[in-house]
């Protein structure tokens, strides 16, 4: 049977994971599915690929995903991706190559020589879920290069998760690479959400069980406790709330899949917010995917407020959620976050506009629930999976039908 294999080299996982188990669950029906990762990937994800009837294969090594300083270390860096990279293409080269179709998260700019040896070997695809950030104009050329270069093997094919990837990535590449290229959204299951939406008492029963009393305004992010997820702008955010007496019954979470370092943690201390703001590993959520979704049901309101984004996952499905929501103006966040329409947008960094539209949903139930209604309505319309997987099956069916 045809098969599609799925790798990266990353123990982290967000988004885009999620993104590509909506297209696996589907491509199941229709192709023997695999799944290639690290050793030491987190166990709860692991289990979410096994609840899925998915096949996985560890191999030995992962890159480093976090931004390190000083030159040693960034050669460090350099050596272990390059390493991990190898041991996935040996872990890959152990499937019968001819049968499959190998999509990975990999992309040109950092990784060109294993897509060039993945493209002589078999079907190649990609996803981009984000343009690449601004950067000096021999850097800029040097992508569009390795962009062209990899554009001269037919095998290899490009997805990107948003329309705002989609308008950059047709001008790096080849105009027939461009051509072929689809957009497959990041998406939500209307139909977990339902089931998380459904489930009794659970507003209740997470509350009780992280000690937040029924009187309290909850704010929450979902995503990796990261820079680029805006963390220290949404604890500047929380500072100034707290600081103001009358805004006492507001409180932030966090959700993240993993907790940062020793070094983040004391920082997070530093802000003195006490009980006024909390991280909560997923592991303390659950193991189940819908334990993640029911999650949400704590919140009051959603924030998210990134400097570099494609189009998020957590966004959307708080959106599905009906939490009125609050994310940056970059990338393609306001095709799904439309200012003063589906949500409100800010400028990335500015804590005190985060700070502000935090307390215009405290205050005003008919905003929040004019939002949150009209934001549900927009991703559940927009943004759902199985139509997103069609696209994507479709693509993996033309490849195999090219070689007949």
């Amino acid at each position: 049977m045809r098969q599609v294999i799925y790798a990266w080299n990353y123990l982290e996982w967000g988004g885009a994971q999620v993104h590509i188990l909506a297209i696996a669950k589907e491509a199941k029906n229709s192709y023997d599915v695999s799944v290639v990762v690290p050793k030491g990937t987190d166990p709860q994800f692991i289990k979410f690929l096994k609840d899925l009837e998915i096949e996985v294969r560890e191999f030995q090594g992962h890159a480093m995903v976090q931004p390190v300083n000083g030159i040693r270390n960034r050669i460090d860096r350099r050596i272990k991706k390059i390493k991990s990279e190898y041991s996935m293409l040996k872990a890959i080269e152990g499937f019968d190559l001819s049968k499959a179709v190998v999509h990975v998260d990999l992309l040109p700019h950092s990784s060109l020589g294993a897509l060039l040896w993945l493209s002589t070997r078999t079907r190649v695809f990609i996803t981009s879920h984000n343009a690449m950030p601004p950067a000096s104009r021999w850097r800029e050329a040097l992508w569009r290069f390795k962009a062209r270069v990899i554009s001269k093997f037919p095998n290899f094919n490009v997805f990107c998760s948003n329309a705002h990837a989609g308008n950059y990535f047709r001008h790096q590449y080849s105009a027939e690479v461009g051509e072929r290229m689809k957009i497959t959204y990041t998406s939500v299951d209307p139909d977990q959400i339902d089931n998380a939406l459904a489930a009794p008492d659970a507003r209740e029963t997470l509350r009780q069980r992280f000690e937040i009393s029924e009187s309290d305004f909850v704010i929450l992010c979902v995503g990796n406790f990261i820079d680029r997820k805006g963390r220290w702008t949404y604890l500047d955010a929380a500072s100034r709330i707290t600081a103001d007496p009358e805004l006492s019954q507001i409180k932030l979470l966090w959700l993240t899949p993993s907790l940062p370092c020793e070094h983040d943690m004391q920082k997070v201390d530093e802000y003195g917010l006490g009980d006024r703001f909390r991280l909560v590993s997923s592991s303390e959520v659950g193991t189940e995917r819908q334990d993640i979704l029911m999650f949400y049901r704590i919140a009051d309101a959603f924030a998210l407020p990134s400097f570099v984004e494609g189009l998020p996952i957590a966004l959307l499905e708080a959106m599905a959620m009906g939490l009125p929501s609050i994310s940056t103006n970059v990338f393609a966040i306001p095709e799904a976050l439309i200012d003063e329409e589906t949500g409100i947008l800010i400028e990335a960094g500015d804590d005190e506009a985060l700070a502000g539209a935090m307390v215009r949903y405290y205050r005003d139930l008919n905003l929040r629930e004019r939002l949150a209604k009209a934001g549900s309505e927009h991703v559940r319309h927009s943004f759902v999976d199985k139509e997103v997987a069609k696209i994507a099956i479709a693509e993996y069916d033309r490849v195999f039908e090219e070689l007949r």
